[in-house]
């Protein structure tokens, strides 16, 4: 991924693995989650501030694919890199990588719309919201 626009640092917990002592395929997802939040956070518009201005983000859809195990007590790097965003629409995708080698683990995307948060009706930020609408800008 090149020139990824937020880097969030994770390290593997005990409980997040599973009988082989690597991480259970279903917390990738979490980790997306995690580092998307992040994301915004660092962007200035943390998630709880977007839902106090009535507008929520739902997943519409999350893809993943497993290229290497990540072990308990690995420390990973979760590349997040916004690809679309239509001022309703958006599409982000990670890239997670070991810290030390740079060796890539997962990839995936998930996909987003935003509404609003009293009657769940899409809402475009570029129009209603344009100075969050900047925070998605490819």
């Amino acid at each position: 991924m090149e020139n990824p626009t937020y880097i969030f640092e994770r390290t593997a917990l005990y409980y997040e693995t599973d009988q082989m002592k690597i991480v259970h395929h279903s917390n990738y997802i979490r980790w997306f989650e995690e580092a998307r939040i992040a994301y915004m956070t660092n962007a200035g518009l943390p998630y709880s501030k977007m839902e106090e201005l009535g507008v929520m983000i739902p997943v519409l859809g999350v893809d993943c694919e497993y290229k290497k195990p990540v072990r308990f007590d690995q420390t990973v790097l979760i590349y997040v890199k916004i690809t679309e965003f239509s001022g309703v629409k958006l599409i982000i995708e990670y890239e997670i990588r070991d810290k030390e080698s740079g060796d890539l683990h997962i990839t995936g995307h998930s996909k987003h719309c935003f509404v609003k948060a009293e009657n769940f009706r899409p809402v475009r930020l570029s129009k209603d919201y344009p100075e969050m609408a900047k925070i998605f800008m490819v």
